[in-house]
């Protein structure tokens, strides 16, 4: 719509209107974890800086925090090193398995072939 004075300025008129979405958004509560990046410890101040400069492209304030846990788990750097070295955990993709004093042993003998001392038939 162009008309007479103030023709610099276009107008939206009703296009718009009745609560269209109008953009793509995500509510974030306080304390929120935004993005998580798992990596090699060499690649760790890569990370970090690749972090701190996404920061600029979020509204707020954000932290940075370097986790103790081993990659997704919820288990401690030294704790996973020690229960890779016993055999008891198996790598998953991102997460990892656990060998649980539970269940039918026979399964648990072909899952976690290191934990029983027996080698394994794949």
């Amino acid at each position: 719509m162009l008309s007479c004075a103030g023709a610099d300025r276009l107008q939206t008129g009703m296009r718009g209107a009745w609560g269209k979405p109008n953009g793509t958004v995500a509510r974030v509560n306080i304390g929120q974890i935004l993005l998580s990046v798992r990596t090699l410890d060499r690649h760790r101040a890569t990370a970090i800086e690749a972090l701190r400069r996404s920061m600029y492209k979020f509204p707020g304030r954000q932290k940075i925090i370097v986790s103790k846990n081993w990659g997704f788990t919820p288990l401690r750097r030294e704790e996973y090193v020690k229960l890779k070295k016993e055999g008891r955990v198996l790598i998953d993709g991102a997460y990892v398995q656990f060998l649980r004093n539970k269940g039918n042993v026979e399964q648990n003998m072909k899952r976690f072939p290191g934990a029983y001392g027996v080698e394994s038939e794949a």
